[in-house]
Parts: structure tokens; sequence; C-alpha cells
């Protein structure tokens, strides 16, 4: 709400983007209230697509058409909820922001209806709010948990979405309703926004990342694994199943950057999961796959603290991640444990080789900070609690 204020009346289209059961549905409900607040006599106009009543309106003609009749010749605000499901919704919104008396609103479950119709087509009338699921400091105050290694394994293990609010904190429940989030977004946002057909290969896709979370992977390599599994695919497939996956917000491709010649790689990106509770519906949480886990929480903290991010290469040392935030940048690895001496080389020696002055971060599983000639270790949940500044 803080980053939306400066816009509310301002002659921009907000745009709330997430994936599924995030919450934006609820931040609109949120904003109304806040709309409300300042000014009482506001008329307020809201439609969701997934709303019965208006299921005959999909189309920019009758939504048009449907807002002025609710506006009245009104100034207004409009809430529009998934607004990518209405066939031409961009002409629609253009439309109605040159009119100069609505204030827009609209939430999306798409990544791509963003930065190549909104953006691509309304640049520079629009701003973006990106919602995520809960972080660890927010999982504790939704469940009124303490602090404690006992809840930051909970918060790993089933996720962040905020439903869960509503249930019993057991397996059994969660991973229950978490199947259905899982199933609508790979068969609703996924395969049904981009005509996928072959619905096998992309759940086996969507297994592959989850057991390679954190490792460098190419449309290539993962179309010759397929085929080791006798499921045929060509890089150009396996490359369009990706773009769809991080389109739905399930996944985020994260690309290499060269820190010495400060530039993008072309060739290797990892994936990580929007949230952890859907990643453990692909593939069961086991202690095996621990580091891997712990290493998407830190890159999904990163993010949702503001910070840019990618994987950083230096002379053939590999960082877990550099944090861009405007003129400011880290070095942050992810380990387990660091307990024995070739572990210690790997993580400090891979931040001590840069030849720059940024802060540099190791993080992991340990209860006491061990840091070295500069480079700062945080224990994971120290990490986690902390909301900005690193």
């Amino acid at each position: 709400m803080e980053r939306l204020r400066p816009f509310i009346g301002k002659g921009v289209i907000k745009v709330i983007t997430g994936q599924r059961r995030v919450g934006k549905s609820y931040f609109l409900r949120q904003i109304r209230s806040e709309l409300n607040r300042l000014d009482a006599g506001l008329r307020i106009v809201e439609f969701s697509t997934e709303d019965e009543r208006f299921l005959g309106i999909r189309d920019a003609a009758s939504f048009g058409a449907w807002v002025n009749e609710q506006a009245n010749n009104e100034r207004c605000a409009l809430l529009i909820d998934e607004v990518q499901e209405i066939a031409g919704f961009t002409e629609a919104l253009a439309v109605l922001l040159a009119r100069g008396d609505r204030d827009l609103y609209c939430t999306g479950s798409n990544a791509r209806f963003l930065s190549v119709d909104v953006l691509g087509r309304l640049s520079g009338r629009c701003v973006e709010v990106r919602l995520y699921p809960l972080g660890y400091r927010e999982f504790l105050r939704f469940h009124a948990r303490p602090d404690s290694d006992e809840t930051l394994a909970l918060f790993l293990r089933l996720g962040g979405l905020p439903f869960l609010y509503h249930l019993d904190l057991t397996d059994e429940v969660v991973f229950e309703y978490l199947k259905g989030v899982y199933g609508t977004i790979l068969y609703k946002d996924v395969a049904g926004r981009t005509g996928i057909r072959n619905t096998d290969l992309l759940e086996r896709l969507v297994r592959f990342l989850a057991d390679n979370v954190g490792s460098l992977v190419s449309a290539k390599r993962i179309a010759d694994f397929l085929k080791s599994q006798r499921s045929t695919a060509s890089p150009a497939s396996i490359l369009g199943y990706l773009t769809a996956l991080t389109d739905a917000c399930f996944a985020t491709q994260v690309r290499r950057y060269d820190i010495t010649g400060k530039r993008y790689l072309e060739v290797g990106e990892k994936y990580y999961f929007t949230d952890l509770g859907l990643r453990h519906v692909v593939t069961p949480f086991r202690p095996a796959d621990l580091g891997k886990v712990l290493e998407n929480a830190v890159f999904q903290h990163l993010v949702c603290s503001g910070w840019s991010v990618a994987i950083g290469h230096d002379n053939k040392r590999e960082v877990d991640f550099v944090g861009q935030k405007g003129d400011k940048r880290i070095y942050v690895q992810v380990a387990l444990q660091l307990r024995d001496p070739a572990t210690l080389e790997r993580e400090f020696g891979n931040l001590l080789a840069l030849r720059d002055a940024w802060p540099r971060y190791v993080i992991s599983l340990d209860p006491l900070a061990a840091g070295q000639d500069g480079v700062i270790h945080v224990p994971l949940r120290q990490f986690l609690m902390k909301e900005e500044g690193w």
C-alpha cells in the first residue's frame, strides 16, 4: 500500500501482479477501503472476471459499456480483478484512461500481460505493484508463532500462501489445499492460457525444475534429460514451456551475470519457485534437498526486499546471488552449514576473490555468526527476519 499511495488518483493504471492465491483480490479490497478513507463520496466500480455475475462480459466493447453504465458519467475508481481474461483489455484500459475521470486499478496472474500487453502498449501510463507469498516475518505474524527453528522448518516446508492462515498447519491439510492451487496454476494459468496440450511433458518439466533448484540449466539440457526419460521435446518447445511457467509467476528465471565484464551471459540460467510449498507438491520435501530449499528461500527474500537478482560469474568462480538495488550491490553465498574447511573455502573464498568493495554475505543454518576478512556470516533466521537494507 505504501508503494501504491503516491499513484492514487493519478492518471496511470495501477497494475497488481503475482502468482495465483498470493492475495491480489484481497489487496483490491484493501485499496477500496483506502479509497473510501480518502474520499467517502467517491464512486467505486468493481469488476471480477471470476464473479459469475459478469460471465457474459469478456470483450473490450461489452466491458467498456458496462463500466460507463455503472459510472453514470461520474468520476470513479475502477477496480478490475484478473483483467487479462477480458479479450482486448489493453484497448479497453486505454480508452478508460483517456477519459481522465477514471482511476484504474487491476490485477493479473500473468506477468506477460504486464510486460508485453500493458507496458508494451501503454508505456509510461502504468505502474506495477508485485505481490509475493508471505515472507518468514509475515508468516510469524499471520500464524502468531515465535521465531524458532521449529517455525522456520514449518515455513520452509509449507510455504507462504496467505490462505494457510485458515488451515491447520499439518502436512495432510495444507498439501491437500496446495495440490488444488498447483493444479489450477498448471492447467488454467499455464496450459489453458498458452494452449499447451502436452500436459504430461509440462508436469515432467516442473518436476525437473523442482529437482534442480539452484542448478544451472538450459533448454537443451532439459530436452536431453527428458529424452533419456523417453519423453521427446525440442529445446524450442522446452523454452516455450519455461516461458509459460515464468509468465504465470510460478517460477522465476535468473540469468548469469559476468561480474568483471559487467554483462549478462547467454548460456545457463537457474530457476526458483515463487512458493516453496508448491515446490513440495511437485517433489515432496526431503532432508537431502535442504540446501536447495535454503537457496530458494534466500533468493525469494532478496526479491521481496526489492533487489534485482542475478547469478554471479567471475573468473570461473560462481557467486550464488548478485543483488542490485539502485546504485547499491551485494553478493550472497548460501550454504547448508559451515563445518568443514572445504565448505568454508568455497563459500568465503568465492567472495574474497571479488575485486570490489560491495558488501558480501554468507547465509547458512549455523546458529552463530562466524564471518571472516570482511565477509559477513548471517544465520538464515536472522537473514529472513530483516526486511530491508541488505
